[in-house]
């Protein structure tokens, strides 16, 4: 981690994003809060309180490396309450800037060989709710291969299909010059 300037780049784009939060009582600043739960659930956290457990833990180290000045690890329902509050459009806009921002652009020398980005729709396991009657999440992801980085994502709406949205996916993207693989469903003629 000493010196990743990703990382840093990141917490930039964190600080960007508008605190929900009321400035009376704020004691821990959002864009090292977000960054160090980025952390964690790299690390393999699956809660708030595996959050926690890694912000506590690596609290001195994570001040030292990006300047920083948390008094102490917040608590896992602070956690909770700051990611709850987030506006997720804005933290998708600021992911994806921050993806784009790491891909090498393509030049007319490589043309023979373009950069492909990868499009695939999932359904996340467990996102069904019987309760409100709602389908399980569907979510449309695009990959850019060569880079191994992850461009973004797009949510799909249960009354629609993946083609639809892969079209709105690649022009929010705003990628030129890369070639897009897809599924099969989308050669279809009318796209």
């Amino acid at each position: 981690m000493e010196g990743c300037p990703i990382l840093s780049t990141l917490l930039a784009r964190f600080a960007k994003l508008p605190d929900p939060r009321r400035r009376q009582g704020k004691m821990y600043p959002l864009a090292p809060v977000l960054l160090f739960t980025v952390l964690a659930m790299l690390a393999g956290a699956r809660s708030y309180r595996q959050v926690h457990a890694f912000i506590e833990t690596h609290l001195d180290r994570l001040n030292a490396e990006f300047g920083t000045k948390l008094p102490r690890a917040p608590a896992y329902s602070s956690v909770r309450f700051i990611l709850h509050g987030l506006d997720g459009d804005a933290v998708e806009r600021e992911f994806r800037a921050h993806a784009s921002g790491l891909l090498t652009p393509a030049t007319e020398a490589e043309a023979d060989e373009l950069p492909a980005i990868s499009v695939d729709g999932k359904t996340l396991r467990g996102s069904f709710d019987a309760f409100n009657d709602r389908k399980a999440v569907h979510l449309l992801s695009a990959f850019a291969a060569d880079e191994q980085i992850i461009l973004g994502h797009l949510a799909i709406d249960e009354k629609s299909n993946e083609i639809p949205a892969a079209q709105a996916l690649i022009a929010a993207l705003g990628l030129e010059g890369r070639l897009y693989t897809l599924d099969a469903m989308h050669c279809q003629k009318n796209i």
